[in-house]
C-alpha cells in the first residue's frame, strides 16, 4: 500500500483518482510516500526517509523546502496550465477595470445611497470622472508565453487588441499554441517603447525579481497600465507608486497585495483570487495526484521543479530509477553495477537537471540486493527506487 498524507483540504476530484485497494489517504497518515499539499507550509517539516514525492496542487513551490528535497531525493511536482484559464479570466477582467475605472465607479456610485430620486441625475453628473479609454486597437504586451500567457494573449485578440509576445524561451510546442496574430517581440524594450498595456506571466527567479522597475518603466510610453498576476516580488512596489504619483504608469493591477500598495491612488489590489474557482482547484488536484501515481507506481516524473521530466512506457520485468548528482561518469557508474551482478539492461534513459539527474534502467532480469546496495554505494548516488 501507498500512504498519501494530504497537507490541506484537497479537492475529491484529485482524491478519487487514487485506488483504494492500493492507498490510504489522509491527513493523518503517518511515514507518508508521498504528500499532496496546497498552500501549507512545509519548511519546517520533518522529511521522512520514506518520502518519496511531494505534489503542489498549484503553480508555486515557495512553501516547499526545494533545495533540502533534492538533496533527500525527493522529487517535487507542480502543476503547471491547471489553473491557466482561471487566471487568464482574472487578467482580462483587470484588463478591463484598468481601463474604464470600474472599481472606484462602482465605489463612488455607493457613496449617493439615501439620494432618492435624484439618485439618476446625481449618476449622470458624475459618471464622466470616470472615463475611460476602449481596449479595441490598444496595443498589449504579455511577457512570459507560459501556460497562463498564451492564454491571455490569444484571447486579447477577441478584445480587438495588437498584441505582443515576448518570450526568449518558449519551446517548439509552445509556439504551435500561439496564434499567427501575436506579434513576436524580440526584447523587453520592445514591449515596454510600444505597448499600452503590460501584463506578466514569468516566474519570479533572480533575473526577474523586480523586474519591472525605475528603469524598465522609463521606457515605457506615458500613461501605461501594467497588470501582475503572477508574483508580487516582479515588481518595485517603491518604483511602480513613484510612477504612478508621476503619472508615467496610470494603473497597477495586481492580484498580490500588500500594505504599501493598499490604498495608493491608481492601484488596483486583488486578494490572489487568480486560482480561486472550483475549477481549478479540482484541476490542480487531478493533476498532482495523477504525477503522483505515475511516480509511485512507474517511476515516471512530469512536471517536477527540481528533477527532470522522463516518461517511458514500462515494457519490462523490472524497472531501477537513479537520482543522483549531475557530475561525470555517473552513467558508466551505474550501467557497470548491472554488468557485474550479471542483468542485462534492455533500456536506460538519463536526464539531467542542473546539478541534479535522473536514471531510469529497465531489464527483463530481477535486481538483486547486491546489485541495489552497490547502487547505492556509488559515490553522488542520492536515491535508488525499484518498480516491480
Amino acid at each position: 500500500m501507498y500512504h498519501i498524507q494530504t497537507l490541506n483540504k484537497i479537492s475529491p476530484y484529485g482524491l478519487e483518482k487514487f485506488d483504494r485497494s492500493k492507498y490510504i489517504c489522509g491527513d493523518d497518515v503517518q511515514n507518508p510516500d508521498a504528500v499532496l499539499v496546497r498552500s501549507a507550509s512545509m519548511h519546517d517539516m520533518q522529511l521522512g526517509d520514506n518520502l518519496k514525492a511531494i505534489a503542489r496542487a498549484g503553480a508555486g513551490v515557495n512553501n516547499i523546502p526545494i533545495d533540502r528535497c533534492s538533496q533527500q531525493g525527493i522529487v517535487v511536482f507542480n502543476t503547471p496550465g491547471a489553473n491557466a484559464n482561471a487566471v487568464k479570466e482574472l487578467v482580462m477582467c483587470g484588463l478591463l477595470m484598468s481601463a474604464r475605472k470600474v472599481y472606484p465607479a462602482m465605489d463612488w456610485v455607493q457613496t449617493i445611497k439615501g439620494e432618492g430620486d435624484a439618485v439618476p441625475k446625481l449618476v449622470e453628473k458624475g459618471k464622466a470622472q470616470f472615463s475611460g479609454p476602449e481596449l479595441s486597437g490598444k496595443k498589449l504586451g504579455v511577457i512570459g508565453l507560459g501556460a497562463i500567457g498564451i492564454l491571455v494573449a490569444n484571447f486579447a485578440r477577441h478584445f480587438g487588441m495588437q498584441v505582443y509576445g515576448y518570450d526568449p524561451y518558449m519551446s517548439v510546442e509552445t509556439a504551435w499554441k500561439v496564434s499567427r496574430d501575436i506579434k513576436h517581440a524580440i526584447s523587453l524594450q520592445e514591449i515596454y517603447e510600444n505597448c499600452d498595456f503590460i501584463t506578466l506571466h514569468v516566474p519570479l527567479t533572480p533575473e526577474t525579481k523586480e523586474m519591472i522597475n525605475s528603469e524598465s518603466i522609463k521606457m515605457m510610453k506615458h500613461g501605461v497600465r501594467i497588470l501582475n498576476f503572477a508574483r508580487g516580488e516582479l515588481v518595485s512596489t517603491k518604483d511602480i507608486k513613484d510612477a504612478i504619483d508621476e503619472k508615467q504608469v496610470r494603473c497597477y493591477v495586481t492580484d498580490f497585495p500588500s500594505d504599501e500598495l493598499l490604498g495608493h491612488p491608481g492601484v488596483l489590489a486583488i486578494p490572489h483570487l487568480g486560482a480561486s474557482t472550483p475549477e481549478s482547484e479540482d484541476n490542480c488536484a487531478k493533476m498532482a495526484a495523477e504525477e503522483l501515481i505515475d511516480y509511485l507506481e512507474n517511476g515516471n516524473i512530469t512536471n517536477s521543479v527540481n528533477l527532470p521530466n522522463v516518461i517511458i512506457n514500462r515494457n519490462c520485468k523490472t524497472r531501477v530509477t537513479v537520482i543522483h548528482k549531475n557530475i561525470p561518469q555517473m552513467i558508466t557508474a551505474i550501467a557497470g553495477v548491472f554488468g557485474d551482478c550479471g542483468v542485462n539492461i534492455e533500456n536506460l534513459t538519463n536526464k539531467s537537471k542542473k546539478e541534479y539527474a535522473y536514471t531510469v534502467v529497465d531489464t527483463n532480469g530481477d535486481a538483486s540486493e547486491d546489485a541495489i546496495s552497490k547502487l547505492k554505494a556509488i559515490d553522488g548516488v542520492i536515491r535508488v527506487n525499484i518498480y516491480r
